[in-house]
């Protein structure tokens, strides 16, 4: 054992220290200890011994703390209580009453499935504490890989429903929510007269999207529904997170795919136009990585999240 851990006592010795500064009285000391008399002076004197210090002053009507036995007191109290929460705080951490996540989400979860899930996990596990930060799905899946991250909420490369794929090695994924985009159009646009809006409809539209390293599933998917009614996409900007995208329409600068959950809550000054035919479809899945298996405090909000499907 190294040097710097090695003493010439042990914790009985302190245990014992910390009763007789309490009561002041050795007699009152070894009864709550339930140990003799004697044999609780042995270990102190034991341990003045090793401390190469007096720790109390005895006469026949009191017993006083020294200074240096008022020091230890102040030392080792901490240290005692420390070590007597630790087996509750293991316990606890061990079952999933306690602990800490790391959670990453996209703009699509946090308009949709996320703010119920937080609320319910915070109502069944208050002692666990969620580390939550938007992050594109590219840096999830890096993140994740890793260990940086407990779980996220992303959009998937493919349309599995579970396992591991197209996200990496490893990463586990359950489908929360599958939605049609439709359009955001600025309230003054020409195509904003109409109810119902086909991809040949954006022909001539500047199209506002996100960097295809950031979301590549999704954008793919945008592409390939556009190229398969026949247009090509005017693409004039590429922002993330998608709250800049709506920004950017507001703005007049061009109109974005999005989803009516995400439409729910906009200004008056955009519009938002369901999408006829082969609209893209957005997909939110919850990944982790595994293996191993979570720890506790990740699977009590994996279980949580894996519920909250739309």
């Amino acid at each position: 054992m190294p040097a710097e851990y090695q003493f010439p006592y042990d914790l009985r010795h302190l245990v014992y220290f910390r009763e007789v500064a309490k009561q002041l009285h050795f007699r009152k000391a070894a009864e709550a200890l339930a140990v003799a008399q004697p044999a609780l002076s042995r270990q102190i004197a034991q341990l003045e011994d090793a401390l190469g210090a007096e720790l109390f002053t005895r006469t026949r009507r009191r017993v006083e703390l020294t200074p240096a036995g008022r020091a230890l007191a102040a030392r080792i109290e901490p240290v005692l209580r420390s070590l007597a929460a630790a087996g509750r705080e293991l316990k606890s951490l061990a079952a999933g009453e306690v602990g800490h996540v790391r959670v990453a989400f996209t703009g699509l979860a946090m308009a949709t499935v996320l703010p119920d899930i937080l609320r319910e996990f915070n109502r069944r596990h208050p002692g666990i504490r969620l580390e939550l930060n938007e992050m594109p799905t590219s840096a999830q899946l890096a993140a994740l890989q890793v260990g940086e991250l407990g779980c996220g909420f992303f959009h998937p490369n493919t349309g599995a429903n579970t396992g591991a794929g197209a996200e990496g090695a490893g990463i586990r994924t359950r489908m929360l929510l599958r939605e049609r985009n439709g359009i955001l159009l600025p309230a003054g646009h020409a195509l904003a007269k109409k109810k119902t809006l086909g991809l040949r409809d954006l022909a001539e539209a500047a199209l506002v999207l996100f960097p295809r390293v950031n979301n590549p599933g999704f954008y793919d998917r945008i592409i390939a529904a556009c190229s398969g009614a026949g247009v090509t996409p005017k693409i004039v900007e590429e922002v993330w997170p998608r709250a800049n995208g709506i920004g950017l329409v507001r703005a007049g600068i061009g109109v974005t795919f999005i989803t009516p959950s995400e439409a729910g809550p906009l200004p008056g000054d955009v519009v938002f136009r369901p999408l006829a035919g082969n609209a893209p479809e957005s997909r939110l899945v919850l990944g982790w990585k595994q293996p191993p298996e979570p720890e506790a405090a990740l699977a009590a909000f994996l279980s949580v999240a894996s519920a909250r499907v739309m």
